[in-house]
């Protein structure tokens, strides 16, 4: 098992610098967000968080397949569902054609005044879980937590 497959997700890591930082603040000991981010770097034996934060965002791509439980957020909804399809894009194991089928539909209506349930959506994944299209405002479609 290679080292970055250890470790956490981005957002695991920062949510353990959080817990570290408020719990040396409540013995007495505060330091800032950054020390926080580089004692975590330091417990995962990386030299500085640039480093790890460079280590995870080179993360190979999630490995799905049809079967699997998944949950993220879709439109900037939560979701999970289970994987129906998938297709590897041009030989490629970096980008995939992943079907999605929510367990519960998804309302992205943006208006009060209606409503739009997706309960199966099919997107193209690229190696960082997030898909390729994007919204108006440059968010991803879907995004794999």
């Amino acid at each position: 098992m290679s080292e970055t497959s250890r470790l956490p997700s981005m957002e695991d890591i920062k949510a353990q610098a959080r817990r570290l930082r408020d719990a040396l603040a409540s013995q007495g000991s505060p330091v800032t967000h950054s020390k926080s981010l580089e004692l975590i770097a330091a417990q995962y034996g990386f030299r500085d968080w640039n480093t790890l934060h460079a280590r995870l965002g080179n993360r190979p791509p999630p490995r799905l397949q049809v079967g699997d439980h998944a949950s993220g957020l879709y439109l900037g909804k939560p979701f999970r569902g289970r994987v129906v399809s998938l297709q590897r894009m041009n030989g490629s194991d970096d980008v995939v054609r992943v079907a999605f089928d929510f367990d519960e539909p998804v309302n992205v209506s943006k208006f009060e005044s209606f409503d739009v349930f997706r309960k199966r959506v099919v997107c193209t994944l690229g190696p960082d879980g997030r898909t390729v299209e994007k919204t108006s405002d440059g968010a991803p479609h879907l995004q794999l937590a």
